[in-house]
């Protein structure tokens, strides 16, 4: 169930990461794996899907740590996607929680 989860809310977490700076394929596993294991192999293919349909756009940069780095870019498409998906992810997760016992404001 687990594996199922995190490929629908896997395109939720990309685009939050890209939010607010541009970032590399890499350092995206990275940050998303803080929370959640991902593998480089799940990244890729996500982001060339969301390259595809314009949430983002790709920019090579040189690296003083060795080879140049593709740099995913936030579009507008892609913050409304990530508002309108943020959105029903909340509704989403709040009637979840709610079927199922587990109170929203518990931080436990």
């Amino acid at each position: 169930m687990l594996t199922q989860l995190k490929k629908g809310a896997l395109e939720l977490c990309v685009l939050a990461q890209l939010r607010d700076r541009d970032r590399y394929g890499y350092e995206l596993v990275n940050a998303i794996s803080e929370e959640i294991e991902v593998t480089l192999g799940t990244i890729y293919p996500l982001l060339k899907r969301i390259n595809q349909i314009g949430y983002v756009e790709t920019e090579t940069r040189e690296s003083a740590d060795g080879p140049a780095r593709k740099y995913y870019h936030l579009t507008d498409a892609g913050r409304a996607a990530l508002s309108q998906n943020t959105g029903e992810w909340s509704d989403f997760s709040r009637k979840i929680n709610k079927m199922i016992g587990v109170d929203d404001n518990d931080k436990t």
